[in-house]
């Protein structure tokens, strides 16, 4: 390569890190997740969550491209982070009670208060609602002293109720996927597996009857086996 090519090409590469490095503050801001990175300052360790998550007063100026629209535009929803308009930005604010979402956040938190399951990211508890089929943003159930982290079983089941993650399958990524390939991986798997089916460990009892528990929940596994599989996985 001649001087002249040599010149060319390292005032491109130049060109291109005073772009990208000018460009930091117009990034897509970023999602729950296990960070740090910038912008997470939030650590939110209750019941061994453990996952950082922008502070609420966080100011971006461009929203997720996955984020959903909540009350009519009043809000946007993204990966466990709730923001508001304000003026040509968004601020992250806390979540409003009340609201629907389709979705849980990719990492999140079974926990039960009275046997009944609730979802937790971020400072939030959602709880999934059959007659929206969504999930409703709700208030705190109770103390985190009468929580249960690790759910009960589930009757039938021979064992304890699993999440979108497959908590009774150890999974290992053979090819190096990060924390939020990960998730999204099982999440979508998680839903396949589900359609598959018909059992869905995010609701009581897995959304079948109890004398079906023990025969859906082993499909359910062994589709999820098969898509992480399929993905790049190692599932035992």
């Amino acid at each position: 390569m001649n001087s002249r090519c040599r010149q060319g090409m390292w005032g491109a590469i130049a060109a291109l890190t005073l772009s990208l490095g000018t460009g930091l503050a117009n990034a897509e801001p970023p999602h729950g997740g296990p960070g740090p990175r910038p912008g997470f300052n939030h650590m939110d360790a209750r019941f061994g969550h453990n996952h950082y998550y922008p502070s609420r007063g966080y100011v971006v100026g461009a929203l997720p491209r996955d984020r959903i629209a909540v009350g009519g535009g009043r809000y946007f929803y993204s990966g466990g982070v709730w923001y508001a308009p304000r003026g040509p930005r968004f601020v992250v604010v806390g979540p409003p009670i009340g609201f629907y979402v389709p979705v849980l956040p990719a990492f999140y938190t079974t926990v039960w208060f009275g046997g009944v399951p609730y979802y937790y990211a971020n400072d939030t508890y959602y709880q999934w609602v059959p007659a929206e089929n969504q999930y409703e943003v709700v208030a705190p159930p109770g103390d985190d002293s009468a929580a249960q982290v690790q759910p009960p079983p589930v009757e039938g089941s021979g064992g304890p109720a699993v999440g979108p993650s497959g908590d009774d399958l150890f999974i290992y990524p053979k090819n190096g996927q990060t924390d939020d390939q990960q998730a999204k991986d099982k999440y979508e798997c998680h839903k396949w597996a589900n359609g598959q089916s018909g059992f869905d460990p995010t609701v009581s009892g897995g959304g079948v009857p109890p004398d079906q528990n023990a025969s859906a929940r082993a499909s359910y596994n062994r589709a999820m086996t098969a898509c992480l599989e399929g993905r790049g996985y190692s599932v035992k």
